[in-house]
């Protein structure tokens, strides 16, 4: 059982990045890049759906040079024939999707031939949450010169789906003015159990998020070594952890739940 807390742990800290840059400009970038190390994501498209029937194409970004062209088509008009669209409109609001592995055979003739013959896409994976009356429609690709996703990166996306698509959504949802402090600031305020801590401990455990070391967080709060360190164990003790990656899983938990998009 503690092996498999490890792991889940670990995966939640390696997407950390693109969870700490919701709100901020460089969040197409951070979320490419953390999909590209993760599971060799080549390209991310994000649609959002409305129950009305609108569709528009959110984020375009990776290796597919005609992505803007795609996903203007797709908003257009062939988000109607996407054979995802049942089960993305069947599932109840707050609760991540996770769409069937990609067949050629899934879709009609012309839109294989415009969305992957012609572009040069070989494999997709996808997931999506509603929130609101909102749809956050999550794409992952990969072209010909990548190659199909192999089952361990298969395996990777399934388990960062859920993370990364609450974290698309959340993004989407909110201005992009708060910095990751602040973000992190109101997190710490407001939600159990991080709001337990006492301020020194919120501060070290912010610092700690934030990427920065112990001998930083003392310069930056005007504190000791000693006493960071000690702030630090005392925090870990009230939270139930003992690792830097039980940390962000907290967080990463809180900022992705279903209850925080609403």
């Amino acid at each position: 059982m503690r092996s498999r807390a490890v792991r889940a742990n670990l995966a939640a800290g390696d997407v950390a990045p693109a969870v700490l840059a919701i709100g901020r400009p460089d969040f197409p970038d951070v979320l490419i890049d953390t999909l590209r190390r993760q599971a060799g994501v080549g390209h991310c498209m994000v649609f959002a759906l409305t129950r009305t029937g609108a569709a528009s194409c959110l984020l375009d970004v990776g290796n597919i040079p005609v992505g803007g062209d795609l996903g203007a088509a797709y908003a257009g008009q062939f988000h109607e024939s996407d054979p995802n669209r049942d089960a993305l409109f069947e599932a109840e609001a707050g609760a991540p999707i996770l769409l069937p592995s990609f067949a050629p055979r899934m879709y009609g003739a012309r839109y294989r031939k415009i969305f992957f013959n012609d572009s040069d896409i070989v494999d997709k994976c996808a997931t999506a949450i509603w929130t609101g009356g909102t749809c956050f429609y999550v794409n992952f690709y990969r072209i010909s010169a990548q190659g199909r996703f192999d089952d361990a990166a298969r395996a990777r996306l399934q388990a960062i789906a859920p993370t990364i698509g609450a974290s698309v959504a959340r993004h989407f949802q909110q201005a992009a003015t708060a910095t990751p402090d602040q973000s992190l600031t109101a997190l710490f305020a407001t939600r159990a159990p991080l709001s337990a801590l006492t301020p020194r401990e919120q501060e070290v455990c912010r610092g700690i998020l934030l990427g920065f070391s112990s001998e930083a967080i003392s310069q930056d709060l005007g504190i000791s070594l000693h006493s960071t360190l000690t702030y630090r164990k005392r925090a870990y003790q009230r939270l139930g952890i003992s690792s830097q990656n039980e940390l962000f899983a907290i967080v990463l938990r809180l900022l992705s739940g279903a209850s925080s998009l609403n």
